[in-house]
């Protein structure tokens, strides 16, 4: 598929290089590496090998028929992962040992997903609308999927260089400072409208660029999911998919998730609610979050972004890193303290957060990362 939008070549960049030697890095991150060095299969074609029970008829079975299966499948997921880890088993020789089946898990979270599209709960605002009926609710999206482009980003975490970004139109955050505001909150369906099979052409693509990752991005693509699982059916090469996310997902969207994606790359934004609301619009944001990157990292690598806020230190930066230390395990997770905020969309319609952070914010906050024992000096850019 021609893309039509934008595309970049590049040139890599000299420490996304040292990255693959990185002993951090490939501690931390053993499982993307192991998919990036080694060629162990990822995820999702994994579960594209694992049947679903004979018995099992989507149109005889509700909605607690089909999760009750997919919790008995996730058995299957975890044997057969654990020992692709444990035998080191190369995608060529998986492939040739574990024939795709006609029916699979994958199959079963691409009708859960699109049945969860006819009373949406794929994020915590939980619209409950029909979006296949053309209703939309906060990410004002219907069924279809909107691509505003795509390429080999160089900008992101040196592990992840080049990552073969995929950035999709809407989020169901509103946040004031918002440095892709054109897309997710101005002109959402600005893109080209994209089905599972033309988002797996992409992911080809990409791939065959030198894409080190698929980075699914916006935006948001939470309200997305349903394509993206989908593409995931028609995509035959071996390559580790990446989740980049406010996070805001909910339990549902997590359990469809968590068996297909590689590395995770949350936002952790805010170190309270009354901030979320506040600048991003939303409710109930330490605990979505929180629990979402506690499940997160049970099931994949994990890289947290906090964007450091000007006048945000005590209440957001110093919280934010001291729920990571107290709530996840530090050896397995990688945070970068991003120091590249900037006032962007209506942030000057706010005075605290109307400037660039200064020195003194950002050292304050490195130092007490320092302090946590967390790992980040090794990706901070």
């Amino acid at each position: 598929m021609q893309n039509n939008v934008r595309h970049y070549w590049y040139i890599v960049r000299p420490d996304a290089v040292e990255a693959l030697e990185n002993e951090t890095f490939r501690k931390v991150l053993s499982w993307y590496y192991a998919i990036l060095l080694e060629n162990l299969p990822a995820k999702f074609h994994i579960v594209k090998v694992i049947e679903l029970p004979s018995d099992i008829r989507f149109e005889s079975c509700d909605m607690d028929c089909l999760w009750g299966v997919h919790k008995e499948l996730e058995k299957s997921f975890v044997s057969l992962w654990s020992e692709v880890r444990r035998e080191r088993i190369r995608f060529d020789d998986f492939k040739k040992s574990y024939r795709e089946v006609q029916r699979s898990y994958l199959d079963l979270k691409i009708e859960i997903a699109h049945r969860i599209l006819k009373s949406c709960r794929f994020c915590e605002w939980r619209c409950g609308v029909d979006r296949t009926s053309g209703k939309v609710g906060v990410c004002r999206l219907s069924t279809k999927t909107y691509v505003h482009s795509w390429f080999l980003h160089l900008g992101e975490e040196a592990p992840l260089v080049p990552s073969g970004t995929i950035f999709y139109g809407s989020c169901n955050f509103r946040c004031v400072f918002c440095q892709n505001w054109d897309i997710s909150q101005e002109n959402p369906f600005g893109g080209i409208e994209v089905t599972p099979r033309q988002l797996a052409l992409i992911q080809k693509e990409l791939k065959e660029d030198g894409a080190r990752n698929i980075n699914h991005v916006g935006g948001e693509p939470t309200p997305n999911l349903h394509t993206i699982l989908e593409s995931l059916k028609y995509l035959e090469t071996n390559i580790a998919q990446l989740w980049n996310s406010n996070f805001y997902m909910s339990i549902e969207s997590m359990d469809l998730l968590k068996h297909v994606i590689d590395i995770w790359l949350p936002d952790f934004k805010y170190g309270n609610d009354e901030c979320a609301l506040r600048l991003s619009k939303v409710p109930r944001y330490v605990e979505v979050v929180g629990r979402n990157h506690k499940i997160a990292v049970e099931w994949g690598d994990m890289i947290i972004r906090h964007l450091v806020l000007p006048n945000h230190v005590d209440c957001c930066s110093k919280k934010v890193l001291k729920w990571i230390a107290d709530n996840l395990p530090k050896d397995r997770v990688l945070v970068n303290i991003m120091d590249q905020y900037r006032p962007e969309y209506k942030a000057y319609q706010y005075k605290e957060i109307a400037r660039r952070p200064k020195m003194e914010e950002l050292k304050e906050v490195y130092e007490y990362a320092d302090k946590l024992g967390l790992l980040w000096r090794d990706i901070s850019r």
